[in-house]
């Protein structure tokens, strides 16, 4: 590739990237009944003026300035993978959004003395880097006319990703469908995502404080499942070492047990005050029941597995 088409694509891509990150702001904003909300705030930490006299000019002059922040991003990307011989991926996409257009906002934000963690939440700036990071890593795909699939077809050339997507999927719709039932039986459908998305993507400190909106639902749904692909991709890993080695059953049970530790650490870590509401004892049960269904998944789903425990010696067994 010339490397006049390298900068073009790559500033296209990152220009890209960056109205997908604008747009998730703006519907988080809209959301919560705050139009424009984000950017007046970044404007204000950018431009040195205080968020209640922030104007459309502020505003539009840091849109620019964020746009062109992702260019830079989006060609210095570009000729990396030319650099590399790397080719555009969704997982090359997220670790992008991770690493590169997470590291320059937090970056700028400590060069500016601006307090990085609580003008917006992390979950919120990590989840649109992500999504911004594929979206120019999609366009790229496009530009380059590279001939292996980048969407869901190419999970045909990684059967581990495949499957584990499949079992987490599995595993997170279990523990909806628990919470969906107890927010029906309480009354009040659907409270518990919107708790969730309320807790860690706007901050919510309170059950006041929760917006009980599609958008809201929708986003934590989307860090759901990503969560449980996460999780399920570790299952199918896991169960493939049982098929090659057996003994490391305990391993993996463990392994199991821990994750579902972290789980609960985190979730009460970012909102304590959700398991005071949902309850302590529904999330263990409800993480019982997606690990079960993500176990039960596999279990049909590689007879080798059931062969190898089948004929396990004795000791083994114990």
């Amino acid at each position: 590739m010339r490397r006049s088409t390298t900068v073009v694509d790559g500033a296209i891509g990152g220009i890209l990237a960056g109205a997908v990150v604008a747009a998730w702001f703006f519907v988080l904003d809209v959301a919560t009944g705050q139009p424009f909300h984000t950017p007046r705030v970044l404007a204000a930490a950018l431009l040195g003026h205080e968020s209640s006299l922030a104007t459309a000019r502020f505003v539009t002059v840091y849109t620019l300035l964020h746009l062109g922040v992702f260019a830079v991003l989006g060609i210095v990307g570009a000729w990396l993978m030319k650099v590399t011989g790397q080719v555009p991926r969704v997982l090359t996409g997220a670790l992008f959004g991770v690493g590169a257009l997470s590291a320059t906002h937090y970056g700028g934000l400590l060069l500016l003395g601006v307090p990085v963690l609580t003008l917006l939440p992390p979950v919120q700036v990590l989840a649109a880097n992500v999504v911004g990071g594929i979206a120019m890593m999609l366009y790229l795909h496009w530009a380059t006319r590279e001939p292996l699939p980048f969407g869901p077809a190419m999970l045909k050339y990684h059967p581990l990703l495949a499957d584990g997507m499949i079992t987490g999927a599995i595993g997170a719709a279990a523990i909806a469908v628990w919470f969906l039932v107890l927010d029906i039986l309480s009354g009040r459908p659907f409270f518990t995502p919107a708790a969730l998305g309320s807790a860690l993507l706007l901050g919510a400190q309170t059950p006041t404080e929760v917006q009980l909106t599609a958008g809201i639902i929708g986003a934590y749904t989307l860090v759901h499942l990503g969560a449980f692909f996460a999780v399920g991709v570790a299952i199918e890993w896991g169960a493939r070492q049982l098929e090659r080695f057996p003994s490391f059953w305990l391993v993996t049970f463990l392994a199991v047990i821990v994750l579902d530790v972290l789980f609960v650490g985190i979730v009460g870590s970012l909102a304590l005050w959700v398991l005071g509401v949902v309850g302590l004892w529904a999330v263990i049960v409800g993480n019982l029941l997606a690990v079960t269904a993500m176990g039960y998944r596999v279990w049909l789903a590689r007879p080798e597995l059931r062969q190898r425990f089948a004929h396990l010696p004795e000791g083994t067994r114990a």
